[in-house]
């Protein structure tokens, strides 16, 4: 029995937000519904895997929420389908023209429409967050840190969760925020990538460490690959190699392919 995925639908038009329990409840969807910012910001409480977005009265209110939202830490990677009013309603209830310009949605209609063509879109934006590979990036310098997450924040399929300074943060994160992938550096303080990598691999098991470093010698390979590692990409290959290699090792794959024949002894 697959679990129920959580919606909350956001709307102060009330017959339409119960049409879209319905129908989404129909579909075994878990559904609650809001019909004002201070009812959504509760709601969301919940756990929302998707939240529908529709119209409040007044004009603002539902660009309210979206900011409000997209500056939360916990809320804001939540996939987020936005229902506009129609276009002569949409100055009392709607998206006024510079807030759709700083708009950030996953999916977007306008009114009016069928409950039941939400349902399509809502499994779309379900069926990306399965696929969505979360990455912890460990590196103590800064702007290689920023760097490497301006490049995956590029692609879709991978959300950066979180950036750790050290091994010792890298481990703590990793236990808290549960990445399918971290990438770790070889060479930091505190802790160094390799024990780093270690106690990642026995504590969070459920993580894939990607080894990203300057040095690249085969001594390096094969103790990341000794302490658990499932792959190593060199830093002057990362911008060729980085993507595929975490969506290798996300898969389960060692990467590259002759990284699975190194010696982990």
């Amino acid at each position: 029995m697959r679990k129920k995925e959580k919606i909350l639908v956001i709307d102060d038009e009330l017959d339409f937000a119960e049409a879209c329990r319905m129908i989404l409840e129909g579909k075994s969807y878990q559904v609650t519904t809001a019909s004002s910012k201070a009812q959504a910001q509760e709601m969301v409480r919940l756990g929302p895997d998707v939240i529908v977005l529709g119209t409040l009265t007044p004009a603002g209110q539902a660009f309210s929420i979206h900011q409000w939202l997209k500056q939360h830490l916990r809320y804001k990677d939540i996939p987020l389908l936005v229902i506009d009013a129609q276009y002569e309603e949409r100055s009392i209830k709607g998206w006024r023209k510079f807030e759709g310009m700083q708009l950030e949605a996953d999916d977007y209609v306008t009114k009016p429409i069928e409950p039941s063509s939400l349902v399509p879109r809502i499994q779309s934006l379900l069926e990306q967050v399965t696929r969505m590979i979360k990455v912890l990036v460990a590196d103590d310098h800064t702007m290689v840190r920023e760097g490497i997450s301006g490049v995956l924040a590029l692609h879709k399929d991978i959300s950066v969760v979180g950036e750790a300074v050290n091994g010792q943060d890298a481990l703590e994160k990793a236990l808290r925020l549960l990445p399918n992938v971290a990438l770790v550096d070889i060479v930091m303080p505190v802790m160094s990538g390799l024990e780093a990598t270690k106690r990642i691999c026995q504590e969070c098991p459920q993580t894939k460490v990607l080894i990203l470093t300057q040095y690249d010698e085969d001594e390096n390979m094969a103790a990341a690959k000794n302490m658990g590692a499932y792959g190593f990409v060199p830093k002057r290959a990362a911008s060729s190699e980085l993507i595929t290699g975490i969506r290798s090792v996300y898969g389960g794959s060692y990467f590259p392919a002759s990284f699975a024949e190194i010696s982990a002894s």
